[in-house]
């Protein structure tokens, strides 16, 4: 999926949790910066075109690793026990990417290091994406104009 579609479903999700959360702007922030960090390991991505992360583009293949709930898993458990005051907005943000990366025709490798891909039927920038990215974007911005209202 685009990165434009991966943020209106995180935003979406995020005014769902919203009134449950502390810290919200903190939320708010890593969430939206987790739902980026999975196509880090492509180069055609917002954060993979950075220098930075071009070097390990060469060690980890594309919708790998990277792309999967056990490295999602890992990183918030690990975030959970240093920093946990970020650890649900990260699993939040970056787990949604995943979910929505499922249901592309590339699909995910879910549960690294098992091989088996879990795939749907939508085409990356397709009609079908570009309708749920129109819908989320039209639902967040509903539900924007209610939490001020």
């Amino acid at each position: 999926m685009l990165i434009k579609t991966h943020i209106a479903i995180t935003v979406f999700f995020i005014f769902l949790f919203l009134p449950h959360v502390t810290s919200k702007v903190l939320f708010i922030v890593v969430a939206i910066i987790a739902t980026f960090i999975p196509d880090i390991d492509s180069g055609f991505s917002t954060l993979g075109r950075k220098a930075v992360f071009k070097p390990m583009q060469f060690f980890v293949r594309h919708r790998s690793f990277i792309h999967s709930f056990t490295f999602c898993l890992l990183v918030s458990i690990m975030l959970a026990v240093f920093i946990p005051q970020v650890s649900s907005a990260f699993f939040l943000g970056y787990s949604l990417h995943l979910l929505a990366d499922s249901f592309t025709k590339e699909g995910i490798t879910a549960f690294w290091p098992y091989k088996k891909t879990s795939s749907g039927f939508l085409r990356t920038g397709g009609r079908i994406e570009t309708s749920v990215f129109l819908i989320f974007a039209i639902v967040d911005l509903l539900l924007l104009v209610l939490l001020f209202v």
